[in-house]
């Protein structure tokens, strides 16, 4: 029994100095992408617009707004790990969106054709989305901040 108490401590020891790091790298990575792809949005309007209305999709001029203020001022909350849960929230079904609306053969082969699914372009977005949406931005952010301040009054 000795063992595994020494093991399961070390396991929560480990856990506990790679988490943060870990979700950081993720909100500054993958909150740039976040915040390029919206910001290319917002500097190449036409074309963002032109490819919003290919799809289909009503409206296309303020989506292509409405897409772009998402994802880059999501991209700026996640770099600063600010509202960082309800962002990623956000952002997931931003990216649930994007598969629905421009990659709908790649989401329905999610079972059939996994490679399909994971290989499009939403994919890894989504999944940096809900990997801070389960695990919260950490200890190296302003959300850790504002819990750490208001948690002492």
């Amino acid at each position: 029994m000795n063992i595994l108490t020494t093991y399961y401590s070390l396991e929560e020891k480990v856990e506990f100095y790679l988490r943060d790091p870990f979700v950081l790298v993720i909100r500054l990575y993958w909150g740039w992408l976040f915040f390029r792809s919206g910001f290319w949005k917002f500097t190449h309007y036409d074309n963002a617009v032109g490819f919003f209305n290919s799809l289909g999709l009503p409206f296309p001029e303020l989506m292509v707004l409405f897409i772009a203020t998402v994802e880059a001022g999501g991209g700026i909350l996640l770099i600063l790990g600010l509202f960082s849960r309800f962002t990623s929230l956000v952002l997931t079904g931003n990216m649930i969106g994007a598969y629905l609306v421009a990659h709908r053969e790649e989401l329905f082969s999610i079972i059939s054709k996994p490679d399909e699914f994971y290989s499009a372009p939403p994919f890894t977005f989504l999944f940096a989305s809900l990997v801070i949406l389960v695990f919260g931005a950490g200890r190296i952010s302003v959300d850790y901040l504002i819990k750490k301040k208001l948690l002492k009054t």
